[in-house]
């Protein structure tokens, strides 16, 4: 990582590209630590930037439909510039000028990267109505006006994103196939100890989990009408949902210089490899203190990383990012938390199970890592002292006994 990142005086303009949340905590961040000078958020969507966790939840339900993060007001009153509607296509570093999809060319002294991740794809798939992805509010409105009860919806991919629509499908009287290649819903991420426990909960709600097998042809004369599985089998469907993950939205910094690997490459306050540029959010492989660099697609992350590196921009000193994430997912009734930079290879136990609800701990290396619970909040927050020192997991064993 450069060592020339350090800003040499407090720039002039800032240029924010991005405007959901790590972009408006960045900007709001900037402004808390002092930050007199120009300050520009460019986002490729007309809408105010918005909050997306509930797209997947109340806006696909039909709970609720503003999102939005901040009112306009508040963008004025923080002179804070939106400019909404136009893509960030490409950078020129050297001469700090990024320009915009519509043409437009914009000068910064330093640019900070917090353009989110994008929907994964399947290649191949024929261009049919009744197939959805769900990431921009008109994602989630388009998919909402097409729900009607009784409908059968395929939703393919059971990560956070695939289960939180499952359970907003069933809400809305939706019948539900809910397909994952991996062993269990969420086994890639929470292991399938605890991906059992969210397949059991799906089950009890209606949804026909199919495990093990992805998706491998749809159907339809113009529109979807049945898919067929890797196992062979067809099922009719009058909606397909594709939730089979992200990837980082880096494809406008090709030939800029700044290193990309599964995201923006930075150090562990958002400098790039690249002097002036900087990133946040999804989007950004932070270097994190155990060693290596994560990428950490959590809400609250979003906020912790805007603050470190608004204050490194500023020429403040500021401490590291929160070393014990936390991440959240609303599914029917219960609300699954975690603490922890929790991974699939980790060994998990299963302290707590009463059918529905249930609290798991994640060893590694006989340390305890990680907590993950469904509807027990109270035992997962409270784990968060000892996930943070590393405590002995047969500690916390003995005392979950």
């Amino acid at each position: 990582m450069s060592n020339e990142r350090e800003t040499e005086s407090t720039p002039e303009r800032v240029v924010v590209v991005g405007a959901g949340l790590a972009a408006v905590r960045t900007a709001e961040e900037l402004r808390r630590a002092g930050y007199e000078g120009e300050l520009v958020l460019v986002g490729d969507e007309t809408h105010l930037p918005y909050d997306r966790p509930p797209l997947s939840k109340e806006v696909l339900r039909g709970d609720r439909d503003d999102t939005t993060l901040r009112p306009s007001e508040f963008f004025g009153d923080n002179r804070i510039e939106l400019m909404l509607g136009a893509a960030a296509r490409s950078v020129d570093t050297a001469s700090r000028i990024l320009t915009l999809s519509d043409g437009t060319e914009l000068g910064y002294d330093e640019l900070v990267v917090a353009t989110g991740l994008r929907p994964r794809r399947i290649p191949g798939l024929p261009d049919l109505a009744g197939v959805h992805v769900l990431r921009s509010l008109e994602d989630s409105r388009a998919l909402r006006e097409a729900i009607v009860p009784g409908a059968r919806a395929l939703v393919v991919g059971a990560g956070f994103i695939g289960c939180e629509v499952a359970a907003s499908l069933r809400a809305r009287e939706v019948e539900v196939v809910l397909v994952e290649p991996q062993p269990t819903p969420l086994a890639s991420v929470l292991g399938a100890e605890v991906g059992a426990l969210v397949t059991r909960l799906h089950t009890a709600e209606g949804v026909d989990v199919r495990a093990g097998v992805g998706l491998s042809e749809i159907r339809g004369d113009g529109r979807v009408t049945s898919a067929v599985l890797g196992d062979g089998s067809e099922i009719d469907v009058d909606l397909v949902v594709l939730g089979i993950g992200s990837i980082p939205a880096t494809e406008w910094l090709e030939g800029s210089g700044v290193e990309v690997e599964n995201g923006v490459v930075c150090d562990g306050t958002g400098r790039t490899s690249t002097p002036h540029v900087w990133a946040v959010g999804d989007v950004a492989s932070w270097q994190v203190p155990a060693g290596g660099r994560r990428r950490i697609e959590h809400w609250t992350n979003a906020g912790e990383q805007a603050s470190v590196l608004a204050k490194t921009i500023m020429g403040v000193e500021a401490g590291a990012a929160a070393q014990v994430p936390y991440f959240w997912s609303d599914q029917y009734d219960i609300k699954i938390q975690g603490l922890g930079a929790v991974t699939a290879d980790d060994t998990v136990h299963v302290v707590r199970d009463d059918g529905r609800k249930f609290l798991a701990y994640y060893e590694r290396d006989g340390r305890f890592v990680g907590a993950v619970g469904g509807g027990l909040p109270a035992l997962v927050m409270k784990s968060r002292a000892k996930i943070a020192a590393g405590a002995p997991i047969d500690e916390l064993l003995t005392a979950a006994v």
